[in-house]
């Protein structure tokens, strides 16, 4: 037994996101699923309402296909589609449909408002921490299949994308999201628990990809 996983407000939300369309394996089940997990155990330790944060963490991404079609940021238009479905239902009042649909506009990095409740920050540190670490390393080389790019490339001019689709993936690697992007994500967590964990996952990285440079340059 799961009570927060049992609750039909959870149970609406994982059903609502085991029903989205196809999605790049980069963003796909497997990543809503362990950002639910560490969403849900940040929310534990820092008292937060740990169902409506499991609720926000299922929906987080269900419009990111949309935007890789080149449509609307899907932070917004995921809030949006958060706010019509929970409010449709009688499961959920003004208050939680608001916390739910704020915490899915602020959690993407590169745009939107900070966040600004503790179950929005769960969502946000959750969600950040997946790029880290050893799944940070395995999403971030899926991600360079997603669009072509190389193994490893060290050409600037990348630094002030603020969406994906502003990338030139034809100049981009891992290594610049690495050093563009991943290895400041520790200072951008908005939990302690959120900070614990990003600082061990990042030890990883950075040892990853030191490793990499020794190796591609023919030291090691």
């Amino acid at each position: 037994m799961d009570p927060v996983e049992d609750d039909p407000r959870t149970s609406l939300c994982r059903e609502v996101a085991t029903s989205n369309g196809p999605m790049k394996p980069s963003h796909d089940l497997d990543h809503v699923r362990r950002v639910v997990a560490l969403a849900r155990h940040i929310a534990r330790v820092e008292g937060a309402d740990e169902v409506l944060v499991a609720c926000a963490a299922y929906l987080h991404d269900m419009e990111r296909g949309r935007e890789d079609a080149g449509g609307e940021d899907h932070a917004v238009a995921g809030a949006r589609m958060a706010r019509d479905v929970l409010g449709g239902s009688d499961l959920f009042g003004d208050r939680e449909v608001e916390l739910v649909a704020g915490a899915i506009a602020s959690h993407r990095y590169r745009s939107g408002p900070p966040p600004s409740t503790l179950e929005a920050q769960c969502l946000h540190d959750a969600d950040k921490l997946d790029a880290l670490g050893a799944v940070g390393v395995g999403r971030a080389y899926m991600m360079a299949g997603e669009h072509g790019q190389r193994l490893h490339n060290r050409v600037g001019g990348n630094e002030t994308a603020r969406h994906v689709g502003d990338i030139d993936h034809s100049r981009y690697s891992p290594v610049e999201e690495y050093t563009v992007k991943l290895r400041h994500l520790p200072d951008r967590m908005t939990t302690e628990e959120g900070r614990r964990i990003a600082r061990r996952r990042a030890e990883f990285m950075a040892s990853f990809f030191e490793e990499l440079e020794a190796e591609v340059g023919g030291s090691r």
